[in-house]
């Protein structure tokens, strides 16, 4: 029989068990709140369970596994089970405990259990320094978000841009995977350097220019997956954020393909003022992420339908 390993990280922080366990139960957010996780798609999905596959950096790397989970709002408690992992793990499994304290802060527990082949130390101690390492940023992102002083929903949100282009799917998703085209052919984009490190697993940096001017570099991570969708994460994200995730969906249609860019974005309440000035509001910050970011999806889309015509 293999060793069970077993790994415990902690936090208590000043906000209610009930709004972080919804942070935590929510995993679409992920992407955006957790630095670690570059993305998520749902496979199975209802109030009490779920599946789905993920994407996240484990030490340095991009590593890709299916997980389901039981969701269990009344005892503030999320098990998770990996189906597929990544090796050299064998088994991984856990959960996320959220305690009320009569303090009137939370006690968040994270917990997790694993194998690895062959019961190889160095194995062994390489799977727990990753688990050690993303465990710690996971729950302070949690604290920061939730004990930031604004509700979750104010602070995080997203949204969507869908185009209609005169090409077909497999054409614009191959304009957006070959971003290193991008600098001639898009007026907001004045660099990208890209590099595959391994298939379907893209690392870009960026520069562009918003509607008033300001020039942007961003770093991300990028996941493209059969000619269907492109999947990022911001790992550098203008000062306004605190995190930004999206995902580019192709689809045809009779008249061509649907395009649609998604955001899920975290609104950095500290930098509002410093950015939009001293009287604007979460309300001005969102509304300034949403028109920068969803003219720069619109105008990539675009540009490339006046290219084809």
């Amino acid at each position: 029989m293999p060793v069970l390993h077993r790994t415990q990280h902690t936090l208590t922080v000043a906000a209610a068990a009930d709004a972080l366990y919804s942070l935590v139960a929510d995993v679409s957010r992920w992407p955006a709140v957790f630095e670690p996780t570059v993305h998520v798609r749902h496979l199975e999905h209802s109030t009490r369970s779920e599946r789905f596959e993920i994407w996240a950096e484990v030490n340095g790397t991009v590593a890709h596994w299916t997980s389901r989970r039981v969701l269990d709002r009344e005892r503030r408690y999320v098990s998770f089970r990996q189906e597929h992992s990544t090796p050299p793990v064998t088994s991984m499994s856990g959960g996320w405990l959220f305690r009320p304290l009569s303090s009137g802060g939370t006690e968040i527990v994270l917990r997790h259990r694993f194998t690895v082949a062959d019961d190889d130390p160095a194995s062994v101690a390489a799977v727990t320094a990753a688990l050690d390492r993303n465990s710690e940023r996971e729950l302070a992102a949690l604290g920061r978000l939730a004990s930031c002083g604004h509700l979750v929903d104010e602070v995080v949100f997203a949204f969507s841009d869908i185009v209609e282009l005169p090409v077909s799917a497999a054409e614009a998703y191959a304009f957006v995977a070959h971003a290193e085209r991008w600098p001639d052919l898009l007026s907001h984009v004045t660099r990208v350097e890209l590099a595959e490190s391994r298939a379907g697993i893209q690392h870009m940096e960026m520069d562009t220019l918003t509607p008033d001017g300001s020039q942007h570099t961003t770093r991300s991570v990028r996941v493209c997956r059969d000619g269907e969708w492109i999947a990022y994460k911001q790992q550098i994200t203008p000062r306004l954020l605190a995190g930004h995730s999206g995902n580019w969906s192709f689809a045809d249609s009779p008249s061509g393909a649907v395009a649609t860019a998604r955001h899920t974005v975290v609104i950095d309440p500290a930098a509002v003022a410093e950015i939009l000035g001293p009287d604007a509001t979460l309300a001005d910050a969102r509304a300034q992420v949403r028109s920068a970011l969803g003219h720069n999806s619109r105008a990539t889309l675009e540009r490339m339908a006046a290219a084809h015509a």
